[in-house]
């Protein structure tokens, strides 16, 4: 099928280089001339596992290109996606200025029916305002073309989202056009091939249950969160709560780990949208609204933790951070809770130095050259001339360190420990003071 994709984000990229590997051709629009050019050098803007070499050889294959000539990209497909941001707006409710353009630039150019679909995650509604826009543009053009306009949200997973797109849980497909579901199901037959993973519902419960899906996972994260903050203050460890809570079937084990807040593209901002959209129906959620705050208090522990051990004092103290992603796998800084530990120490007085597999150059993109702020090529040089040790994202390369090389390193023998990486009691054979969150506060090893 031919197949167009406006937006080479995160969402766009993925599902444009999936299509294309399954045998769809593809064309990806953008406006950012330097992003095209360096897609077609094989460049990849952002990490994934998996997506390179999949771009790679579908671009050297012939099945996906990437341009800025909109007029062609409508033209090429019979299906187009609008997979652009939909940035948080003042107030935390979504920004729709990027879909409905893309809505305006599609009804301006063409000329045969085409099935337009929302990609993009957006309030309830959205759908109705890109039909009228689609509407009022052919209108305004004497144009008389036919289309259908399809809520068809993501679900990617950042740092599993090739796989996730390759092997979906769920393709929800929201219409009431049997001719626009007739196409989608052909479009999407690759990934539905052993089981009927396609629900079909209509577009405000398609646009509802994204949000929906996101908001429910940010709240078990918050749940815990709040469990680990009582389990810190009642004596308890939040470890043995969690298997004995995840052990229930009704319950589960995922996503109930405590730690240092969550953050990335897709959480904080949608949460903040459905309390929008809420308020905007005349509805207060007040268990979103929690959920927010909660999560924005959790994003201050590890520095509380911190300034607790030392009195309210680091100035001139060095800092090594393991960890700068928002999540393991990926290189989004976006909401990171490395972001506000970082920012608070420098307030305070505090140096860096920090390593991530993956998000240096993100955060050198963010932060520029700052005298407070070294990054450094591996964990281990991180600890150099530090005083202590900050853990923030749970990357696979920090579950087994050398703890005696750690206690030797650094000039205090201390961790702060934002996603419970460790056991309390061996931190204490190592001679490690250990902070975790939710786990009887600290331990101490002589």
């Amino acid at each position: 099928m031919k197949v167009t994709v406006f937006g080479i984000g995160y969402v766009g990229l993925v599902q444009a280089a999936v299509m294309a590997e399954v045998g769809h051709d593809v064309v990806c629009i953008d406006v950012d001339q330097n992003k095209v050019d360096r897609l077609k050098q094989g460049h990849i803007p952002i990490y994934e596992p998996g997506l390179t070499p999949l771009v790679k050889s579908n671009y050297e294959a012939g099945r996906v290109d990437f341009t800025t000539d909109a007029a062609r990209g409508v033209e090429h497909g019979d299906v187009i996606f609008i997979a652009v941001g939909t940035p948080p707006d003042e107030d935390g409710s979504a920004d729709l200025k990027y879909v409905l353009s893309v809505a305006k630039t599609i009804a301006e150019h063409m000329d045969s029916h085409k099935i337009i679909i929302n990609k993009s995650t957006v309030p309830v509604g959205t759908a109705d305002k890109v039909n009228a826009k689609v509407t009022e543009t052919l209108e305004s053009l004497g144009k008389s073309v036919t289309f259908d306009v399809v809520s068809n949200p993501e679900f990617l997973k950042e740092g599993a989202a090739v796989n996730d797109c390759m092997r979906p849980d769920r393709i929800i497909i929201g219409t009431q056009s049997e001719s626009a579901e007739k196409k989608l199901r052909e479009l999407y037959s690759p990934f539905n091939r052993n089981h009927d993973k396609i629900i079909v519902m209509d577009i405000k419960s398609a646009e509802l249950t994204k949000y929906a899906a996101n908001c429910m996972l940010a709240t078990k994260i918050s749940f815990m969160n709040e469990m680990s903050n009582l389990a810190e203050l009642m004596g308890a460890d939040i470890e043995n709560v969690r298997r004995g809570i995840g052990s229930d079937p009704r319950i589960g084990y995922q996503f109930i780990y405590p730690g240092c807040g969550y953050g990335g593209s897709c959480f904080p901002k949608d949460v903040q949208a459905l309390v929008r959209s809420a308020t905007g129906v005349g509805y207060t959620a007040k268990v979103l609204e929690a959920v927010e705050e909660v999560n924005y208090a959790q994003k201050e522990k590890l520095f509380e933790y911190i300034m607790r051990h030392f009195g309210g004092d680091v100035k001139g103290k060095t800092v090594a951070i393991w960890g700068l992603s928002f999540k393991p796998n990926t290189d989004d800084m976006r909401e990171a809770s490395s972001r506000v530990l970082m920012e608070n120490l420098w307030k305070a007085g505090a140096k860096v130095k920090a390593y991530d597999p993956e998000a240096m150059e993100e955060t050198q993109r963010i932060y520029g050259s700052r005298d407070d702020l070294e990054l450094v090529g591996t964990k281990e040089s991180a600890l150099n001339g530090a005083d202590f040790l900050v853990i923030c994202t749970e990357w696979q390369a920090f579950r087994a360190p050398d703890f005696e090389l750690i206690k030797e390193k650094l000039s205090t023998p201390l961790i702060f420990d934002g996603r419970n990486l460790f056991e309390p009691n061996m931190m204490l054979e190592y001679g490690l003071h250990y902070y975790a969150i939710g786990r009887g506060l600290s331990v101490k090893g002589q």
